[in-house]
């Protein structure tokens, strides 16, 4: 599986910006997906996660009600819309996937960044004030 993540910019705060991934394989339907985030000095942290059919999520507190993540499996895609961006949401992106296809989706399963096996390369958001 490859992952190719583009989207990223230079935004005021305030603006939206729309995140995607595209994803190889054909196995992309039977993928939970996730978006990470790493800014300088600090660890990657989870932002959101979405089940194979695309109707569960989760999405970490920072994040809730401005984040959305959807997925287009005809596509291969994942998508992160991010609304009323604010300057700490200033890092490098990733998508993940898990590949390995549990027959469970938790919140503590889908958060855990040992969860995905494949990543993307990252985009950079930078939020200005």
């Amino acid at each position: 599986v490859q992952l190719q993540a583009s989207g990223g910019g230079l935004v005021e705060a305030g603006a939206s910006l729309r995140l995607s991934c595209a994803a190889s394989g054909r196995t992309f339907s039977t993928n939970v997906m996730g978006w990470f985030r790493q800014a300088p000095g600090k660890e990657r942290e989870f932002v959101a996660t979405i089940s194979r059919s695309g109707v569960s999520k989760y999405y970490a507190d920072s994040v809730k009600g401005r984040f959305t993540i959807s997925r287009d499996n005809a596509k291969n895609t994942v998508y992160l819309q991010m609304n009323s961006l604010k300057p700490e949401d200033t890092a490098v992106y990733y998508c993940a996937a898990d590949t390995r296809s549990p027959p469970y989706y938790t919140s503590d399963y889908a958060r855990d960044k040992k969860t995905y096996d494949y990543w993307g390369q990252g985009t950079q958001v930078t939020v200005s004030s």
